[in-house]
């Protein structure tokens, strides 16, 4: 479970090992909004993760995955983010919420909320799955929420099915309580990643629980490696804001057999 710490200038990937036999290699990137670094990811840290993969895998075909949350298009957002310079020769993206989905067992041998959780049949069907999240922290109910490789995951979940108050948010994973989510988040999709990205060119920081709202802070790093959970906690190390609940939770869960 070691994890690379790298000045982001010096980022250079190494995908993890089963990129490189890969026929499809799925990349999940914190896109959801219409705002740059650090509400999303930076185009220059995705840009690496795909020519990371190029480089020991040249005829993959790489799919970008993502689930936006906000009221303006996926294909809107993917415009003014800039991601489709990024896309072509075989690297293509796909909006979550169009894509047909299953129900995923929960491998937790105690579920908090969700026994399954339904999210895109195609990840079953890649080779090789890398999450690239954002470094953020938001608040909630006085508690720190840091998003990093396994709150990424969220923009997986289809809206149409976990939404709550607003159509364009899947509020259903913040209920009764986010972190515990976050956990069932993490055993049912996210012991599926093969490896792990957390863009802490800049960290952004919320007052509140607002993601997208906030000021930046630079931090010069790229946290990296193949273990979710691992990534997310050195992530969260350097950023400095405070350990959300949810690694601890983790760190305790026993899988079912």
């Amino acid at each position: 479970m070691s994890v690379t710490v790298t000045d982001t200038p010096q980022f250079c990937y190494e995908p993890p090992a089963s990129a490189r036999l890969a026929r499809r290699v799925l990349i999940k990137p914190n896109l959801g909004y219409p705002t740059g670094p650090p509400v999303t990811v930076g185009m220059p840290v995705l840009k690496e993760v795909i020519a990371g993969v190029r480089r020991v895998n040249p005829s993959a075909e790489i799919l970008i995955v993502e689930g936006v949350c906000h009221s303006l298009s996926a294909a809107e957002i993917v415009r003014r983010l800039g991601l489709e310079r990024l896309l072509g020769d075989g690297v293509q993206f796909l909006d979550a919420d169009t894509l047909p989905c299953r129900p995923y067992p929960n491998r937790a041998a105690a579920p908090h909320r969700f026994a399954e959780m339904w999210a895109p049949v195609l990840l079953d069907e890649v080779d090789c799955r890398i999450s690239v999240g954002a470094l953020k922290k938001t608040v909630l109910k006085d508690a720190v929420l840091m998003s990093c490789a396994i709150k990424n995951l969220y923009g997986l979940f289809p809206r149409a099915r976990y939404k709550a108050r607003s159509p364009h948010a899947r509020g259903q994973l913040h209920r009764p309580d986010v972190h515990q989510i976050i956990c069932d988040v993490y055993t049912t999709v996210g012991v599926l990643f093969d490896g792990a990205v957390v863009d802490g060119s800049e960290k952004f920081i919320s007052k509140d629980w607002q993601p997208d709202i906030g000021r930046g802070e630079p931090l010069g790093k790229v946290i990296w490696g193949d273990n979710l959970l691992a990534v997310d906690r050195e992530a969260c190390c350097l950023a400095g804001e405070g350990m959300p609940v949810y690694l601890d939770l983790l760190v305790g869960a026993k899988m079912s057999a």
